[in-house]
């Protein structure tokens, strides 16, 4: 199906013939390509259209917006967005700082803290779907939700929070990909890797959001293999199928321990595992950039559920199972001398040749990912927030590519602090980027959940009912309520564990404390500092009060109705297999 889009005139042209037609009528001979990349960084015009290719459209939706808003290209479709809720974000958190988890926490703290953080996202994603689809040409997705449903300050807070957090993150990947060659190399200067890495991302993410996509399904394609072998692999080695011919069971779940530090061993692995499982929301906010989101998000959400049980708990248990959490090889260990990753330690610890190399290849592709897509999501938040008024206007710039070209150079200018990777206390430096990322992701999961209970309130204040939304979150207003609890008691048990340490002598440490919660205290500032400079000192809009039409995607109820009804029929002829499939997938 052709659709108009807003490009130059010029961009037409030179898609329909060897020559460009001017709006003049006048021909020219065809741009070079330099021009073309050239002008492609210019200010895209909403008074100039186009056609391009894009899936189906969605006859059941009408669209209330203000016009005059340049939109971010829609090049995602539902291949790019399913193998990104499947597997964007394994990266460092997962394959790099799950190490120090087991060291503090053991194999059984790290499954529980994994799993509980895992029950909590499930509907966290569900309500964001919810409100993707109802506001699918909303810009910068769920940082706009809070400011909209919520209360401004919220927004500006957590909106910034999450844009520092991702900014954080470039440098964060960057600094572990250093790291992670140093399985291979300690005499090549870690700053030459970081130049090769950044570069790369950088020419990925200036190709727009058509380039990212194809980036990211080629690295969450290689993520997915690799994570199906390593857990075929591990169950291979552990049942004594290894070079030593050894059963080993679970020899380390009796000596060392399955727990590390009891409670508070438990309560240290929340913050690396909601770092871990972070950008699974990307689902959300690429919704903008989506070419049909009320067919994907839902299809995506699913793919969230397999990700948790068997890409995270799966890999986890037989990383439990395979390495022990005393080990002085484990990054966070403290006596760390090879930086090695638990995945890559559970083969070389059992003697298995050539396994180690591959793993670490892959992590290394991992951690790229994981960078691509921060500096993906810094630019789009920064641009969103300038469309909201939270940032100067100089970053709500759409290129006529599609790209938010100046909030894309300013990220990837803080991405340059990655060149600390040559200095001496790199670990240290990653442990303070992480300490800013980790606790934020606890902060937007919560902001969404909010929302969705806030957006549904004034459904029902103003007579609305939920007939006439797009998608549905299956786990309801419950699991909102249920994901927020959570979210509560995490970052209750982190400020225990963050003032009193596990391991520690019994005081008060305010170096760990900062590095636990330094998440929380930016999140503080930005929210006073709001309320202050705005003078508003309301909590929450109240529900008759939230502007729910604005940007809002209306559907028609009978058109869903019919659609459902056709559904449900033709699922009637299908097998149980098919059915079983159609559920979870």
């Amino acid at each position: 199906m052709l659709k108009k889009t807003d490009c130059s005139v010029e961009q037409e042209a030179e898609t329909t013939s060897d020559l460009n037609v001017m709006k003049t009528g006048s021909f020219q001979p065809v741009k070079s390509r330099w021009t073309r990349v050239v002008d492609s960084f210019r200010r895209n015009q909403d008074d100039e259209t186009c056609f391009e290719e894009e899936e189906e459209e969605d006859e059941s939706q009408v669209i209330i917006r203000d016009d005059r808003k340049i939109k971010l290209k829609q090049d995602l479709h539902t291949r790019h967005v399913i193998m990104i809720a499947l597997s964007t974000g394994i990266g460092t958190g997962l394959l790099v700082g799950s190490a120090k988890s087991l060291v503090k926490g053991g194999p059984a703290s790290l499954l529980i803290g994994y799993a509980i953080v895992g029950t909590m996202l499930f509907p966290t994603i569900q309500s964001g779907g919810e409100l993707a689809v109802a506001y699918q040409n909303l810009s910068g997705g769920f940082n706009a939700y809070a400011a909209r449903l919520i209360d401004e300050s919220f927004g500006f807070s957590v909106g910034w929070n999450y844009c520092i957090q991702w900014l954080c993150v470039i440098s964060l990947e960057l600094v572990t990909g250093s790291i992670t060659i140093k399985y291979w190399t300690t005499t090549v200067n870690p700053d030459a890797f970081v130049a090769i890495f950044y570069v790369l991302i950088v020419i990925i993410n200036f190709c727009g959001s058509k380039g990212y996509g194809e980036a990211e399904f080629f690295f969450n394609s290689c993520k997915v293999i690799m994570l199906t072998g390593f857990i075929l692999f591990g169950i291979i080695v552990d049942c004594g199928k290894n070079p030593d011919n050894e059963y080993i069971g679970g020899r380390y779940w009796h000596d060392p321990g399955a727990f590390n530090y009891g409670f508070k061993g438990l309560c240290t692995v929340f913050v690396t595992a909601a770092f871990s499982l972070g950008q699974s929301e990307f689902v959300v906010l690429t919704c903008a950039e989506q070419a049909n989101p009320r067919k994907t998000i839902p299809t995506a959400s699913k793919q969230l559920f397999w990700r948790i049980v068997v890409f995270f708990l799966g890999s986890l248990t037989l990383v439990g199972l395979l390495v022990p959490s005393n080990s002085d090889e484990l990054m966070g260990s403290g006596e760390s001398a090879t930086h090695a990753s638990p995945f890559v330690l559970s083969a070389k610890l059992h003697h298995v040749k050539v396994v180690p190399h591959i793993i670490n290849a892959v992590i290394l592709l991992s951690v790229l990912s994981v960078g691509n897509s921060a500096l993906y999501s810094a630019s789009r938040t920064l641009q969103s927030l300038s469309e909201q008024g939270f940032a100067p206007k100089f970053f709500n710039y759409i290129d006529r590519a599609g790209r938010p070209s100046r909030a894309l150079a300013i990220s990837a200018f803080f991405g340059l602090f990655s060149f600390v990777a040559a200095c001496d206390q790199e670990e240290t430096i990653f442990n303070w980027l992480l300490a800013i990322s980790g606790l934020s992701q606890i902060f937007t999961w919560m902001s969404i959940c909010i929302s969705h209970i806030r957006f549904r309130a004034a459904l029902k204040a103003q007579g609305h009912s939920t007939d006439e939304l797009g998608y549905v979150a299956n786990t309801g207003l419950i699991g909102s309520y249920y994901a927020v609890t959570i979210d509560i008691l995490i970052l209750i048990a982190q400020f225990w564990v963050g003032l009193w340490p596990a391991g520690g002598d019994g005081k008060p440490n305010a170096n760990n404390f900062f590095q636990s919660y330094l998440g929380g205290c930016v999140l503080l500032v930005f929210y006073v500092c709001h309320k202050i400079y705005k003078k508003n000192w309301k909590l929450f809009l109240r529900a008759e009060d939230i502007d729910i039409v604005s940007d809002r995607t209306f559907f028609d109820a009978d058109v869903l109705k019919m659609e459902k009804l056709e559904e449900k029929e033709q699922r009637k002829t299908h097998s149980f297999w098919k059915k079983f499939c159609h559920f979870w997938c």
